[in-house]
């Protein structure tokens, strides 16, 4: 099926709206528009967990970067016995593939492979259109685990940029297994809710501000300089600021649990090109609106 008829049916059928596209006005409609209309080469290697290494190195450094401990075509070519205690296995070519080894005593290192196995023959970019992962060389790369040695997961920061300046961040903490608790908030760390399912949520739910979040506001926008739209996923780990990844479409462009209102004032922080309709102060002003409106629980 053509590309924007399928997404269209899939936008309708997960958030329950239609996907306008001509003009995109939305945040997850903007994202959909980018899929089809930013063809941008080098955003394979954006999307290449094994290639990004390099383009990290040459825009913030080597100290960013996760140790890696080895890249394999197959899992049956992993050596085990060379790996330290703690890992992290994952597929080059994909997002969620993540398998974390806290402790090779108990570790199911044959399920490991067969799970990384049905990944590596999957091809990514057909279920959200998400076309520069089709382009990605399938690996499988080992990388050192950067929480704490009771396997306690980092939290994870994850920089929303337009036009090379974060806007917005997500913070992910209490992190378990596939879920986290989630919150965003402004460039001065203030949270502001964005849909239903967070108004139960404590009021002291927000954890306090980190004290390198200003360096890593710094190296969230040296990464994404010269891209209109990127997240940069960042750690907060023990021993420093580490490297997640880029990530071009957040969560495909379907986020149902947004508020309309939400979403759309978001949209209204990202340009399609770089003739941008709103200066960097009107998009501060745009964000200050949002962050006052949703601030509060309704």
């Amino acid at each position: 099926m053509e590309d924007e008829r399928y997404l269209k049916l899939l936008y309708r059928g997960i958030t329950g709206r239609p996907l306008h596209l001509d003009p995109p006005e939305l945040y997850t409609e903007k994202i959909q528009w980018f899929k089809l209309h930013d063809k941008n080469p080098i955003y394979p290697t954006l999307c290449d967990k094994l290639a990004v290494r390099n383009f990290v190195r040459e825009r913030i450094g080597e100290a960013y970067l996760i140790a890696l401990y080895g890249d394999w075509d197959d899992p049956d070519q992993i050596d085990l016995s060379a790996l330290p205690n703690q890992f992290v296995l994952k597929c080059t070519h994909d997002s969620g593939s993540a398998i974390i080894c806290n402790d090779k005593a108990v570790f199911n290192f044959a399920a490991a492979k067969r799970a990384l196995k049905k990944r590596l023959v999957k091809d990514y970019s057909v279920s959200g259109r998400e076309w520069p992962y089709g382009a990605v060389p399938r690996r499988v790369i080992a990388e050192a685990f950067v929480g704490l040695k009771d396997g306690t997961r980092p939290d994870d920061y994850k920089f929303y940029c337009v036009g090379g300046r974060m806007f917005w961040v997500c913070v992910c903490t209490n992190r378990r297994g596939k879920s986290a608790d989630y919150y965003l908030c402004d460039r001065a760390f203030r949270p502001f809710w964005t849909s239903m399912e967070q108004i139960d949520r404590p009021d002291e739910f927000a954890p306090p501000m980190p004290p390198r979040f200003a360096e890593m506001i710094e190296l969230s926008e040296r990464l994404a300089e010269g891209f209109l739209n990127v997240r940069v996923d960042l750690y907060n780990t023990p021993d420093g600021i580490r490297f997640g990844e880029m990530t071009l479409y957040d969560q495909s462009g379907f986020i149902p649990e947004y508020w309309e209102a939400f979403d759309r004032m978001l949209g209204g922080l990202v340009d399609q090109t770089w003739a941008p309709e709103k200066s960097v102060q009107q998009k501060e002003r745009i964000l200050d609106e949002l962050r006052n409106a949703f601030i509060n629980k309704p």
